[in-house]
């Protein structure tokens, strides 16, 4: 799978339904350790407050990870997530740019970070990955 395209990597990821159905999630730029996803905020992704729910934060953040993931290694469930919203999005389009920090034996380590297209810094996830 390390020498996928995009579309065939964005194809495998489709089946992630709850990310690319229910929240419009796509894969942006993929490659073993590295990905970048969005989506576009819609009403459906508001919270009462108006602005973006943390739901749909933490989805792409970890719609990212996983395919940094699994990309070039042995499928790989998360076992440990953390996040940390850190402000309000101010666009209309959320980034999530997921990397490797340690790919372990069995273990793996990334961190997303979550931004708008304005360049608002939104969250980070650091999530632990096992995979053998």
């Amino acid at each position: 799978m390390a020498d996928d395209t995009l579309d065939q990597i964005r194809e495998k990821f489709s089946h992630d339904r709850f990310a690319t159905e229910a929240c419009g999630c796509r894969v942006d730029e993929a490659r073993a350790g590295h990905a970048v996803c969005s989506l576009d905020l819609t009403p459906k992704h508001i919270n009462e407050k108006g602005v973006p729910m943390g739901g749909a934060i933490f989805t792409l953040a970890d719609f990212a990870i996983a395919v940094a993931s699994n990309l070039g290694r042995v499928p790989t469930f998360s076992v440990s997530c953390s996040i940390e919203f850190l402000s309000v999005a101010k666009g209309h389009r959320l980034i999530a740019t997921a990397d490797v920090d340690r790919a372990g034996h069995t273990l793996g380590f990334y961190t997303a970070v979550v931004t708008d297209e304005l360049g608002t810094l939104v969250a980070k996830m650091t999530s632990v990955g096992y995979g053998r």
